[in-house]
C-alpha cells in the first residue's frame, strides 16, 4: 500500500529518471523498444474495445430515446460526447493500467528479482534512468492511441446506430456536428497526457521498489494496477472540476 514513505520514494524515483542520463545512443534504443511494446503493442486491443463500447452507446441511447419527440440525432451527438470525453481517455486508461501496468511492473521487477538491476549500478548505470526514463518518454506517445480509440469509437456507434436500424445516416452525422466545442477535445488530451505520465511511473515504480522473489512479482503486478486505476479515476474527477466546471 502507499505510506506516506511511499509517496516520497515515488517522488525520489521520479528525480532519479531525469537525473544521471545514459548514453544518447543507448536511451534512444530504448525509447523506440518501449514504444514498440507499450504503444504499438497496445493498439490492437485498443481498436477492439474503443469500436464495440462506441456501439453500446449508441444502441443503449437509442433504446433509451422512447419519446418520439426527440431527435435521432440525439444518439450521434451521445455518443461523440460520451466517447471523447470519457470512455477513449479514461475508460482504455484504465484497462491500459492492467495490460500496460502490469508488464512495466513485471519486466522491472523481474530485474529486481534476478539483481540485474543490481548490476546495473555496480557497473556505474542510473537503474532508475535507464529503466524508468525510456517508459515515461514513450508513453508521450499515448495520446495517438487514445485518438485511434475516439475516431474507432465514434465510427462503431455510427456502425451500430446506421446499421442496427435506429436512425440514418445523415441524422448520424448531424448529431455528431451539433453543437461541437473544440475545448472538450483539449480536455481529453489534457487528461491523457496525464493518465500516460501515471501509467509509466505508478507500475515502474511498484516493479522498482518490490522485495522477494517471483511470486512478489505478480503481487506487486496486482498492487500497481489497482493503484494506478485509483489514482486515475481521482484525477480524472480533479480535472473534470477544474477544467469544466
Amino acid at each position: 500500500m502507499f505510506y506516506l514513505d511511499d509517496i516520497g520514494r515515488y517522488f525520489l524515483m521520479l528525480k532519479a529518471a531525469f537525473s544521471r542520463m545514459t548514453k544518447g545512443s543507448v536511451i534512444r534504443n530504448l525509447i523506440l523498444k518501449e514504444i514498440d511494446d507499450l504503444i504499438i503493442g497496445s493498439l490492437g486491443i485498443t481498436v477492439f474495445l474503443a469500436f464495440f463500447i462506441g456501439a453500446v452507446v449508441a444502441i443503449q441511447t437509442a433504446l433509451n430515446l422512447t419519446n418520439p419527440l426527440i431527435p435521432k440525432q440525439l444518439i450521434g451527438f451521445a455518443s461523440r460526447q460520451s466517447v471523447i470525453l470519457e470512455f477513449a481517455p479514461t475508460f482504455i486508461s484504465v484497462i491500459m493500467a492492467g495490460k500496460v501496468g502490469s508488464f512495466i511492473t513485471s519486466s522491472i521487477g523481474t530485474m529486481r528479482v534476478t539483481e540485474q538491476i543490481d548490476a546495473l549500478e555496480v557497473m556505474g548505470i542510473n537503474s532508475v534512468n535507464y529503466l524508468v526514463f525510456p517508459k515515461i518518454i514513450a508513453m508521450f506517445m499515448y495520446p495517438f492511441v487514445i485518438a485511434i480509440a475516439m475516431f474507432t469509437g465514434i465510427f462503431g456507434a455510427y456502425v451500430a446506430g446506421v446499421y442496427g436500424g435506429f436512425l440514418s445516416s445523415s441524422d448520424f452525422l448531424t448529431g455528431l456536428r451539433e453543437e461541437f466545442i473544440p475545448f472538450h477535445l483539449v480536455y481529453a488530451f489534457m487528461k491523457t497526457f496525464l493518465f500516460a505520465f501515471l501509467l509509466a511511473t505508478i507500475p515502474s515504480f511498484h516493479g522498482y521498489y518490490m522485495k522477494g522473489g517471483a511470486l512478489e512479482v505478480g503481487k506487486a503486478s496486482t498492487s500497481a494496477f489497482v493503484w494506478t486505476t485509483v489514482v486515475i479515476v481521482i484525477s480524472n474527477y480533479v480535472l473534470t472540476q477544474l477544467l469544466l466546471s
